[in-house]
């Protein structure tokens, strides 16, 4: 299974800063912490939350976990430059050995086996249009990839790993312990040959000895019809390569939309503001509307006041996942001249008079028809 993501872990947001991790991290840490919580489970809690913390704390390695995610610290790197590749140290084993050592042993996960490689992420910005019907983009993504030379061993082609002496190839150093409750092991990773099991006595020029180096990778990505803001695609098999023959992970990547100059997405219904005049407002017309698949004619029935919505079913966002799409919704506002000409000033006053300072309460067709015939004359409707 894949680690969570560390700012996830913390419940804190992305942009948060050193001040409020610090206070996540107290909270949870209070909450899960072995000697208060014996809950199934608290212990990998704690150690996930502490995980977590170690390293957003730290500057250089939370910009490293921004831009390359999981992928920056496994192999014992402590940021980009060290790689990508190898056994991560996982804390949780170490409590899931310490649990067991109370039984008087327990079985450990082997950290030599096959492994997946770590999840990664790509933010694509992308025109409204492709989120609305649907697109296919090329990108070009920076990310690890065995190394050639070396075929991902760490060592310099001609040379052969060797079984490491302190842990005899486990990868792990076992260690008794005793405490107020009994003994217990203590499973640490090797320090000597960080996990592996074998130390490589000639590194690999190309890699460093890491066995993965960074290659641009150019794919193809087919954004589906309705997606939105934050809508993660996932490549599969296109993250982070594999641990000791085990699967590569997956690249995920999330939609950035960019607004767009007259319409506004409210989930999979379309807005939209026209403005109309005071004539077209009193009178009624017809007008020509956008729609997100082109044009369509929108009756303004007479007397429309400002705020007015007028909704067309099924013109709106194709629903992700879903059949269907949802509304379009146009707001009407009506346009107020700030500057009227002299012979418009007198047509408005006219207007007044008849009108009064009440509503109208009740139609009367000779009056409207008089109102019409003026302002055809004022706004050429």
């Amino acid at each position: 299974m894949s680690k969570r993501d560390y700012y996830e872990v913390l419940g804190v947001d992305r942009n948060v800063d050193k001040a409020g991790i610090k206070k996540a991290f107290r909270r949870l840490a209070r909450q899960y912490h072995p000697d208060a919580n014996k809950e199934e489970g608290a212990a990998q809690k704690f150690q996930e939350i502490n995980e977590a913390n170690e390293v957003l704390s730290d500057p250089q390695k939370r910009a490293a976990y921004d831009r390359y995610g999981h992928a920056a610290f496994e192999n014992g790197s402590s940021g980009p430059g060290g790689g990508f590749g190898g056994a991560g140290f996982d804390v949780a084993d170490i409590f899931e050995e310490f649990l067991n050592g109370f039984a008087g042993g327990g079985r450990s996960r082997s950290r030599n086996g096959p492994r997946k490689g770590s999840d990664l992420r790509y933010d694509l910005r992308i025109d409204f249009m492709d989120s609305i019907f649907g697109a296919t983009k090329d990108i070009e993504v920076d990310k690890p990839a065995v190394c050639e030379d070396c075929s991902g061993s760490g060592a310099q082609p001609g040379t052969t790993p060797v079984t490491c002496s302190d842990c005899s190839g486990t990868g792990e150093v076992r260690r008794v312990q005793n405490s107020i409750l009994g003994q217990y092991v203590n499973v640490t990773t090797c320090a000597t040959c960080r996990g592996q099991g074998k130390r490589i006595l000639e590194h690999c020029k190309t890699c460093t000895g890491q066995g993965q180096v960074v290659k641009t990778s150019k794919l193809k990505i087919k954004i589906p019809a309705g997606a939105n803001n934050e809508t993660p695609v996932m490549l599969q098999g296109q993250g982070a390569p594999g641990v000791n023959g085990g699967p590569a992970g997956n690249l995920y990547v999330v939609l950035q939309v960019k607004p767009h100059e007259h319409f506004e997405r409210r989930g999979d219904d379309i807005y939209i503001s026209m403005n109309i005049n005071v004539a077209q407002a009193a009178l009624g017309d017809e007008i020509t509307i956008p729609v997100v698949d082109g044009e369509e004619t929108l009756k303004i029935p007479p007397g429309t006041q400002p705020g007015a919505r007028f909704s067309l079913r099924a013109r709106g966002v194709p629903r992700l996942r879903h059949s269907g799409r949802g509304d379009h919704h146009t707001i009407i506002q009506v346009s107020i001249p700030k500057k009227l000409t002299d012979e418009q000033e007198e047509l408005f006053m006219q207007l007044g008079e008849k009108l009064g300072s009440a509503s109208v309460a009740k139609r009367d067709r000779g009056f409207f028809e008089g109102l019409r015939d003026t302002l055809e004359d004022w706004f050429g409707i």
